[in-house]
């Protein structure tokens, strides 16, 4: 009798009889299911392939599923969710795309699958949709507004500076800053800058600048690379943490051309590490060449200054001078006027127009004929001299057509 095995394709089955070559030794569906995958993987190693992304679908366990299509086949794909956290976007229904994967089958359902570990969009489409949507969100929030940009210190005292230690982004700072200026401190804060993990890094950085608040301008940056190696510089949680720093920040990732989200975020964007030395450090020189052409400003202005002020002096002189012979020439007409009226006035003008005026010795006016006493002596007042006179007694004035002719027009005088 032959010899007989048992596996777990069955029950016991001749051992010289393959799996799943009789009823007797039938396999099971995961044995079968678990081969096609060994078979499967094994006849595909990982490849990269083109197709248009049709029935996509976020579980909410991370996992994306969705097919691959072009004019002729297509093939259900499945990214997991340890492998989304390196694609920056989504993938939009319709978009070209390529996916680098394995063929593969899902043993529980015995599913054909393209397990895709990196998707990239024609162009840089998944890059761009994932830059946009970021940046909205921040301006959605106010946080690229440009009224909300601070001006850098123009004598910081100390830098704190976010980026790898090992990395020529920070020798440049440092030379530059050095070659500026000797007095400024800079503080390296180390964080990964690049690859897994570097979002984190650097919002663990920026929360120690921030804890720490010993700071007056805080750089971070790194030097160039391809878009993969900045993007940790795009991620949505670097920027708000950049955003919610105390100090002013100046941003300096890549090269020139590169612009990225902590470029828009940060107080002012430098094209490159040593132009946000630049930018940061006042230099030595500069400075001093400032402050002299300040001093010989401030001297010019006071010259100026001196100069108005004696000009203006002069014309309040002039004015004053102007002003006070104009017054004195009003007071002189007064004065002439009024002494004019005291002429017209006085009693020897009326002696000079031919009229006498008489007087007791004792000084007192007679004016009536009524206060003359026969025999009373008296003094008569002329306009060239006093005559000694004795009244003969009072007699009626005539009439108006006895007065003498060049008298008539003053007879109502005194």
């Amino acid at each position: 009798m032959a010899a007989r095995r048992t596996s777990g394709y069955g029950p016991s089955v001749p051992a010289d009889e393959a799996p799943g070559s009789s009823p007797e030794a039938a396999i099971s569906i995961h044995t079968l299911t678990t081969a096609a995958k060994d078979v499967i993987e094994g006849a595909f190693p990982p490849i990269w392939v083109r197709g248009e992304v049709t029935n996509f679908k976020a579980h909410r366990n991370g996992h994306w599923y969705f097919s691959l299509r072009d004019a002729d086949a297509q093939v259900n794909c499945v990214i997991w969710s340890s492998a989304t956290r390196r694609i920056p976007a989504q993938p939009d229904e319709g978009m070209e795309v390529t996916a680098r994967g394995q063929m593969t089958v899902w043993p529980v359902r015995g599913d054909l699958q393209f397990s895709v570990s990196a998707l990239e969009a024609s162009g840089d489409g998944l890059w761009r949709k994932a830059l946009e949507q970021t940046r909205l969100r921040l301006e959605r929030d106010g946080l690229l507004d440009p009224a909300r940009k601070r001006p850098l210190p123009e004598f910081p005292r100390r830098i704190a500076v976010i980026t790898s230690p090992d990395g020529a982004a920070l020798r440049d700072i440092i030379t530059v800053a050095r070659g500026r200026s000797a007095d400024v401190q800079v503080v390296v804060v180390p964080a990964k800058v690049q690859g897994d993990g570097a979002p984190e890094s650097l919002v663990d950085a920026l929360d120690q600048v921030s804890r720490w608040a010993d700071a007056d301008l805080l750089i971070i940056g790194r030097g160039g690379g391809s878009r993969e190696d900045l993007w940790a510089f795009n991620d949505e949680r670097v920027a708000r943490a950049l955003a919610a720093s105390p100090i002013p920040t100046v941003s300096a990732v890549g090269h020139e051309v590169d612009v990225s989200i902590t470029d828009l975020v940060a107080d002012v964007r430098a094209a490159t590490p040593s132009a946000a030395a630049e930018l940061a450090v006042p230099s030595r020189r500069e400075t001093l060449a400032r402050v002299d052409a300040l001093g010989k400003r401030l001297v010019s202005a006071a010259k100026r200054r001196e100069e108005r002020a004696v000009s203006s002096l002069e014309q309040v002189r002039r004015r004053l001078g102007l002003a006070a012979r104009r017054l004195v020439e009003r007071r002189e007409a007064r004065l002439a006027a009024l002494a004019g009226q005291l002429q017209a006035l006085s009693p020897l003008e009326t002696l000079a127009r031919g009229y006498a005026v008489a007087r007791t010795a004792g000084g007192a006016s007679l004016s009536r004929s009524t206060e003359f006493v026969s025999g009373q002596a008296f003094e008569l007042w002329l306009q060239d001299g006093i005559v000694d006179a004795v009244a003969q007694g009072p007699r009626p004035r005539p009439t108006d057509a006895g007065w003498p002719a060049a008298q008539q027009e003053s007879k109502d005088l005194p």
